[in-house]
C-alpha cells in the first residue's frame, strides 16, 4: 500500500484472498448462540428461543452491516479505492491480460533453464509499459460497454415478453394456467 499513491483506484477479482474479513468481523460462524441472540435484541430484532444457531446466524446476517474485508479496511485507511469485478470474468481483469504479455514473452524466449528464467524475467515484465496497461484498460472498457449493450437488449426483451404474457393472460379464459403442467 505504500507504494500506491492516495487517491487510487485498484482493480481487484474476486479471489479469496482479497475477501479476508476482519477479525471483529459480525456475525461469522464462531459467534456463540449467545451472542447472536444478544446482537438482535440489541438491535431490535425479533427471535424465538427455539431458533438454532444457523437460523439465528442467518437473522444476524440479514441485518448486521455488512461485514468488511482487511483489504478494504487498510486500502480506506490509506486513501485508496477499491474496485471488485465480477467473478469468473478474467476478459473484465486487466491484471489477466498483463499476465499474458508476461507469460507469451517468456515461453516465446523460453531456454528451460532456471537461469534463462532468472535473466528474461526482467524483460518480460518490462513489456508491460504504462501504454501496454493503457491498452488492455481501453479493451476491458469496451467488453464492459459490450456486456451493458447486451443487458439493456436482455432487457429489453424481457420486458417486452412479460408485456406479451401479460396481455395474453388477460385475454385468455386460462389465465393463470401451467400449459408445462398440463393444466389449461
Amino acid at each position: 500500500m505504500p507504494r500506491i499513491p492516495k487517491g487510487s483506484i485498484v482493480v481487484l477479482d474476486n479471489a479469496r484472498d482479497h475477501n479476508i474479513l476482519m477479525e471483529n468481523s459480525f456475525p461469522n460462524a464462531s459467534t456463540s448462540k449467545k451472542e447472536l441472540q444478544d446482537w438482535l435484541t440489541q438491535n431490535g430484532h425479533a427471535w424465538h428461543e427455539d431458533m438454532l444457531k444457523s437460523e439465528l446466524l442467518e437473522a444476524c446476517r440479514r441485518w448486521a452491516p455488512r461485514p468488511e474485508s482487511r483489504l478494504d479496511c487498510l486500502a480506506r485507511t490509506n486513501g485508496i479505492s477499491i474496485l471488485r469485478t465480477p467473478p469468473y470474468h478474467p476478459e473484465l481483469q486487466p491484471i489477466e491480460t498483463c499476465w499474458a504479455v508476461v507469460k507469451n514473452y517468456m515461453a516465446d524466449n523460453c531456454d528451460f533453464t532456471m537461469n534463462g528464467l532468472q535473466e528474461r524475467l526482467p524483460e518480460a515484465f518490462a513489456k508491460v509499459t504504462a501504454e501496454t496497461c493503457r491498452k488492455i484498460m481501453d479493451k476491458v472498457i469496451q467488453k464492459e460497454d459490450q456486456y451493458w449493450q447486451e443487458d439493456e437488449m436482455l432487457d429489453e426483451v424481457y420486458a417486452t415478453d412479460a408485456t406479451d404474457e401479460r396481455l395474453s393472460e388477460v385475454e385468455s379464459p386460462t389465465a393463470g394456467a401451467d400449459p408445462y403442467l398440463g393444466e389449461g
